[in-house]
């Protein structure tokens, strides 16, 4: 598998290398030497039309399915003419498929999340302490690490401010240790750490 993330920025030689990927499925040097990409996905990322989808995001409707999915195939239409203003058709057309993100919503958000928590928990394992988040928790972690320009992208660091760095301090202050159950929850809008119980 080989990742090109932001494809749009490549220079053009770059897709006439493509290109011949494509046609070929394999890649021939200046010296003669092949590369065999017959068993090869190739994925590339574009933000070609991401402000589209942004606004789609947040002009969408979310009370029933239906207006969504309008809203959806609207903003795939509009991001494959940007694509087709982007890319050169030949270039397009050797494309397998093109996929066209949605924005995260909120529940998903939290998702993540959940599953970055579920790491930080597994971490805290190794030492022998336990970790609980409450759903209002979650949810202030979602909404903190949630940017419509970058999407879950900011969650990572919230989730190393927020909770990491400061459980971090609390252990190594003596707050928390072995057999401790960290319990993380929201007070006047601010995470707040208090120990459940032993295990």
């Amino acid at each position: 598998v080989v990742l090109l993330d932001e494809i749009e920025k490549a220079h053009p030689d770059v897709f006439n290398i493509l290109l011949q990927i494509f046609e070929d499925g394999r890649l021939t040097d200046s010296q003669g030497r092949v590369v065999d990409f017959k068993n090869t996905v190739i994925i590339m990322t574009s933000n070609v039309g991401a402000t589209l989808i942004k606004k789609g995001a947040t002009l969408g409707f979310r009370g029933t399915d239906e207006p969504e999915e309008i809203s959806y195939k609207e903003i795939k239409e509009k991001v494959t003419g940007e694509l087709n203003k982007t890319f050169r058709p030949e270039f397009l057309n050797r494309i397998d498929e093109i996929i066209v993100f949605k924005s995260l919503t909120r529940e998903e958000i939290k998702k993540i999340a959940d599953l970055m928590l579920k790491e930080v928990k597994k971490l805290l394992e190794e030492q022998k302490v336990d970790l609980e988040a409450t759903e209002k928790a979650k949810e202030l972690l979602a909404k903190a690490g949630y940017d419509p320009n970058f999407g879950a992208r900011p969650l990572r660091r919230t989730i190393e401010k927020l909770i990491e760095t400061p459980i971090s301090e609390k252990i190594l202050a003596g707050k928390f240790k072995e057999g401790d159950c960290i319990l993380i929850e929201v007070k006047d809008r601010e995470i707040v750490f208090s120990k459940k119980g032993k295990k």
